[in-house]
């Protein structure tokens, strides 16, 4: 497929995301669920053992209303009580672009005064994967794709193994708000203007998706079952401080044994997202030579 666009590593690009339906800022259906995609951005330069920095800059919200589902997933739930949910029926949400808050529209629900924050992370974005494959926009794997971690936020940094020439870098599936793991199938579903900068880091190879927010670095697993995501976030983790920050393998037990925090980024998709993150502060000073 070609290129949408043909960028030069360190440009910016501002694009208008669907919402998980395939619904546009409009609200007309343009395109089929789910999660459907910008993309794909062909980043000049970019080769296979390089990685792809993606600066999230910018996430506007591109209309006034969101959606959620209004049950629990009944992964998550013991499977007794799981089997009473009732219908995942869709809820409407008010965003209010000068407060940036978030409004449950349900006028007959005890929670009709609930008003959050708005929170805006980006829930799938990524690059090609390897050999040719199709991966749907519903799961994610080590090229990126619907990994539902609200860490994704302006702010954030995350890169990317490229596997494909150009990396062909691709985004969508905006939420205004979210909690850890994504617990009812969705955040609130929105369409954003998202500015982003995408930078091909030459001959840094990594493994999973690597990130940088709020004085913390993290890596990411997405798989199924969730402890084999931990175990590729952990992995991961691993590999980078001892490639780019010189520490032994008893270094990295004693550093991540006592200061690693892990995070939740979804446990609905067929593939579940763990967050593997350390504080800054506890990182020695790099080797010249990383």
């Amino acid at each position: 497929m070609e290129p949408a666009m043909r960028i030069a590593s360190g440009d910016i690009v501002v694009t208008e995301t669907l919402d998980a339906a395939g619904t546009n800022a409009r609200g007309e259906r343009v395109a089929d669920r789910p999660n459907p995609m910008n993309g794909p951005i062909h980043v000049a330069g970019a080769e296979p053992g390089d990685a792809l920095r993606v600066d999230i800059l910018r996430i506007d919200p591109a209309r006034g209303t969101g959606w959620t589902r209004s049950a629990l997933s009944a992964n998550v739930l013991d499977p007794e009580y799981a089997r009473n949910l009732p219908p995942r029926d869709r809820a409407e949400w008010i965003i209010d672009r000068e407060a940036s808050t978030v409004r449950l529209e349900a006028p007959e629900a005890a929670l009709k005064h609930l008003v959050l924050p708005y929170t805006p992370m980006i829930g799938c974005f990524g690059v090609a994967p390897a050999g040719g494959e199709a991966i749907s926009t519903a799961t994610s794997g080590r090229n990126g794709g619907n990994m539902d971690y609200r860490g994704f936020a302006v702010g954030c940094s995350v890169r990317f193994p490229v596997a494909v020439p150009g990396a062909l870098f691709f985004v969508g599936d905006c939420h205004a708000a979210q909690g850890d793991g994504e617990i009812s199938g969705t955040g609130i579903e929105t369409c954003c203007e998202v500015e982003i900068r995408l930078t091909v880091e030459k001959r840094r190879t990594i493994g999973w998706p690597r990130g940088e927010l709020d004085g913390r670095i993290f890596t990411v697993g997405n798989a199924c079952p969730l402890d084999q995501a931990l175990q590729h976030a952990t992995t991961e983790m691993v590999v980078w401080l001892k490639s780019e920050y010189g520490l032994s393998e008893p270094d990295t037990a004693h550093l991540l044994g006592q200061t690693v925090r892990y995070d939740v980024g979804n446990v609905f998709n067929p593939a579940y997202t763990m967050i593997c993150s350390l504080e800054k502060k506890w990182l020695p000073e790099r080797p010249k030579t990383a």
